[in-house]
């Protein structure tokens, strides 16, 4: 499976099965398995460079089995082909999105204005709870 033009994924890596889907369908839904459950062997794959492969792991470390298995479920069309083909480009898309560089967040401070604004603010609640008090003597 061919990911951009210097990454492809071997088919011996990918393994897809047929599976009945939950929803709207009638009966027809309890008796035809459409939807596909797509397994790719991550930790053993050399077709994906460690960062890229890392990176997955962290960011989809819900959909990873103890053996290091990316599992990717599609069930949204109601024919095999459909769903299988589904399934290849969400896990084209996940490497797609994982090879890009993440970019570096860069901290800004509050401007001077919104400083005032929450200063102001304060002083508002402090007079607002002041007033609440009780100041007569006893």
């Amino acid at each position: 499976m061919r990911i951009n033009t210097e990454i492809e994924i071997p088919e011996s890596e990918i393994t897809e099965s047929f599976i009945r889907s939950g929803g709207p369908g009638g009966q027809n839904v309890n008796k035809v398995a459409t939807a596909v459950q797509l397994r790719y062997k991550l930790r053993d794959s050399d077709a994906l460079p460690d960062r890229v492969k890392s990176r997955i792991m962290h960011h989809y470390h819900n959909w990873i089995t103890k053996e290091g298995e990316l599992i990717i479920e599609a069930d949204q069309f109601r024919t095999q082909i459909q769903n299988r083909e589904s399934a290849r480009q969400k896990l084209r898309k996940i490497v797609l999105s994982e090879l890009k560089p993440r970019k570096k967040r860069i901290r800004t401070k509050p401007s001077y204005r919104a400083r005032q604004a929450r200063l102001e603010a304060k002083k508002k609640q402090s007079r607002k709870k002041s007033l609440r008090q009780n100041n007569f003597p006893e």
